[in-house]
């Protein structure tokens, strides 16, 4: 039970440091050999280091960052969020498997949003989104 609680803490750490820019701490959570894969673009990332300078190095800083969920158990966690460069909103779920309390590989998945299409409108309740 400590452990799961340890987890959760240094993924609430994570997101704060990765909301405000601080890469230093964003980093602090990866084991020295993590892994982070982009299936969508089809890259890996090799190594803590190699993460924080990709991150580091991105042309844009977020204009909005929103931490929706996080569950998890064990060593596997699950965060979705919402993340916001120059005004266009992604929607992102990172999975996380840690080891000795480090994450050892992340996921991530990124998606825009998209318009619901109306044929579906009398099953769905609406909810507001980022612009």
């Amino acid at each position: 039970m400590q452990a799961q609680q340890n987890i959760r803490l240094a993924l609430d750490r994570h997101w704060l440091a990765s909301a405000v820019g601080d890469q230093a701490a964003e980093h602090d959570i990866y084991h020295d050999d993590a892994v982070c894969a982009y299936p969508q673009s089809g890259e890996v990332i090799h190594g803590r280091i190699n993460l924080q300078a990709l991150r580091s190095h991105h042309p844009g800083r977020p204009s909005g960052f929103e931490v929706r969920r996080i569950t998890g158990e064990g060593d596997v966690w699950v965060t979705e969020y919402r993340i916001d460069y120059a005004g266009k909103s992604a929607f992102t779920v990172s999975i996380m498997e840690f080891r000795d309390g480090k994450v050892a590989r992340e996921t991530q998945y990124f998606a825009d949003p998209f318009d619901a299409p109306a044929w579906r409108a009398q099953w769905v309740e609406p909810t507001p989104r980022p612009a």
